[in-house]
């Protein structure tokens, strides 16, 4: 790769019981491209990353039956892990967020978010407080309990929202003396299996990707309330996909006329017109690069980049400006790749 004077750091998750080389770090150039400096394994299966408040921290969580999230210094060409990685006294956390001086597991095994305290020192304490979910769905493999897919917080930092695939719904949580408080349940379609949500840059709006259904639910958010309204839902295929679609990510431009959604089944990447923030309309898709995109992400400088997982690699993306549609960049190898996360 030459793509002129580095930029910032990349991390990339990935499965280490897949042949991933577990939390790797990259070089991103003035252009965008990747250049891997180096890896650590230390952690098994760190597949989800997040950064400290302060961005000198990078913690991972560890999606095995156990259970744990890790603490590393991300400076330097490898990231150094700081302390033994606490459990979540859960099963298979498959996502994290860090908020108020403390680190949150969106538990997919257990159907439950977890609750980690942060030390001095910044490295997670085991979890102090575990809310469980309950509930379940008309899918008969999939929903035959609550899966909780993410956990983070909203833009006005007063609330966490967590999205269960196992009960179609999102739930709205308070946080009082370091334990969560259910203060909504919000019902989706059933059998849709929400995954993932993103908030409009207006603060107002989230967009639900759902897992089960090629879809996205609309809807509007009150930060005062803690009250989330769906009112609609828009496709991100253009037609009904050969098999299961997965869709697996979602991303909303930073001036809230684009999103982007990756589906694993397909294998694209989805462009959608906000033309209101409550209202989506598909544009076209494009090509992933890679196979089994698990998560994308738009960097700093408005490139998008996707964690292909079954094909092991890291693809990024230039986008037009007008009409928000990706076009290939490059790629970097990143065997069994979960998460992109810029510093």
């Amino acid at each position: 790769m030459d793509g002129g004077t580095q930029t910032g750091r990349a991390y990339i998750g990935s499965f280490t019981a897949a042949g991933g080389a577990g939390v790797v770090t990259a070089a991103v150039a003035a252009d965008g491209g990747l250049t891997v400096l180096g890896a650590t394994a230390e952690v098994p299966d760190p597949s989800y990353l997040a950064l400290g408040p302060g961005g000198d921290v990078l913690y991972a969580v560890s999606e095995t039956a156990d259970g744990a999230v890790a603490a590393f210094d991300p400076a330097g060409g490898t990231a150094r892990l700081l302390a033994a990685p606490a459990p979540v006294a859960a099963e298979g956390p498959t996502q994290l967020s860090v908020h108020g001086g403390r680190v949150f597991t969106a538990n997919y095994g257990s159907g439950s978010v977890s609750v980690l305290p942060l030390r001095a020192d910044a490295t997670p304490a085991p979890a102090a407080h575990v809310l469980n979910h309950h509930g379940s769905g008309p899918h008969p493999q999939r929903q035959q309990g609550p899966h909780v897919h993410q956990v983070v917080p909203d833009p006005s930092g007063r609330w966490l929202v967590a999205v269960d695939l196992g009960t179609d719904s999102v739930r709205v949580h308070g946080l009082r003396d370091g334990m969560l408080t259910l203060h909504r349940e919000i019902a989706l379609r059933p059998g849709s299996g929400p995954r993932h949500l993103a908030f409009h840059p207006d603060g107002g709006h989230v967009y639900v990707l759902n897992e089960l259904t090629p879809t996205v639910t609309l809807c509007r958010w009150d930060a005062d309330s803690g009250d989330l309204l769906p009112v609609g839902e828009a496709s991100v295929l253009s037609g009904a996909p050969a098999g299961d679609a997965y869709p697996s990510e979602v991303a909303v431009s930073p001036d809230g006329r684009f999103l982007w959604t990756a589906t694993r089944g397909e294998d694209v990447l989805s462009v959608l017109a906000l033309d209101a923030a409550d209202s989506a309309r598909l544009l076209t898709t494009v090509p992933c690069g890679g196979h089994w995109p698990r998560d994308l992400a738009l960097s700093p400088q408005g490139l998008l980049y996707v964690a292909n997982e079954r094909s092991g690699d890291v693809t990024w993306f230039t986008v037009d400006p007008d009409s928000g549609t990706p076009a290939f960049a490059g790629s970097v190898p990143a065997p069994a790749a979960s998460c992109v996360l810029f510093g």
